[in-house]
């Protein structure tokens, strides 16, 4: 398997991504009072830290709100996954309670003011990339699409719109903004992709040692790493 962001490096060459591959998972369908502490003095941390400061002056959500313009996306209700972690943060509105998995590295996007974003490794299919919409493109939408329709529903993405995708679906429409219904990590997933983005802004290396502490400490298993930049756009990652 391999990871290709190619098509996106001449516009966007300081896109940088991690691709951290974790096996022999046993995640927990609930929060571990371990867990919930650490998120907790994270939380309290980021409104220190930022507390007082527009989301527009924070280093690592402006950069991504550059991103999206220079990729035509300029409505206020899309924004970058930190961003909004970021902005319920500030409000005093705790992360979202999902499993002991997507809880950790929730608290990793926060910390780091970086992008993060995990798929079933077994609901993965071929190769991954960072690339442009294609036509075809096949994108489900669990919240209910760009009206906020009750159920999932198929949402392609536009013409010019960056994504992630699969070699059969796309996994996450605008870069990073929703993610598809199709490929969530759940408590009954053994293997996961984590995918930690920075574009300009933001320690990778940091973020990338952070998560791999918290995925073994809260759900067990091994993880490897592979880095994709502008100099190397194509890594192999399994």
């Amino acid at each position: 398997m391999r990871l290709d962001i190619s098509e996106l490096v001449a516009a966007f060459p300081d896109f940088r991504v991690a691709a951290v591959v974790a096996e022999d998972l046993a995640i927990r369908p609930d929060r571990p009072a371990e867990l919930a502490a650490l998120i907790e003095t994270r939380e309290a941390e980021a409104r220190r830290r930022w507390g007082g400061t527009e989301l527009s002056e924070i280093p690592g959500v402006a950069a991504w709100r550059r991103a999206y313009r220079a990729f035509g996306i300029k409505k206020t209700s899309y924004r970058s996954s930190v961003e909004r972690l970021v902005k319920n943060g500030l409000a005093e509105r705790p992360l979202p309670v999902i499993n002991s998995f997507v809880d950790a590295y929730n608290a990793v996007s926060l910390t780091h003011v970086l992008p993060l974003g995990a798929d079933d490794l077994d609901r993965v299919t071929g190769d991954l990339a960072f690339r442009y919409a294609r036509p075809g493109d096949s994108f489900l939408d669990m919240a209910g699409g760009e009206d906020g329709g009750a159920g999932p529903v198929e949402d392609p993405p536009k013409e010019g719109e960056v994504v992630y995708a699969d070699a059969s679906k796309v996994l996450c429409r605008r870069w990073n903004w929703r993610q598809d219904g199709r490929s969530l990590v759940t408590p009954e997933s053994h293997r996961a992709i984590v995918t930690l983005q920075t574009n300009g802004e933001g320690d990778l290396d940091a973020a990338i040692a952070d998560l791999l502490q918290l995925i073994e400490r809260f759900s067990g298993g091994v993880a490897r790493v592979a880095i994709a930049d502008r100099d190397r756009p194509v890594v192999t990652i399994a």
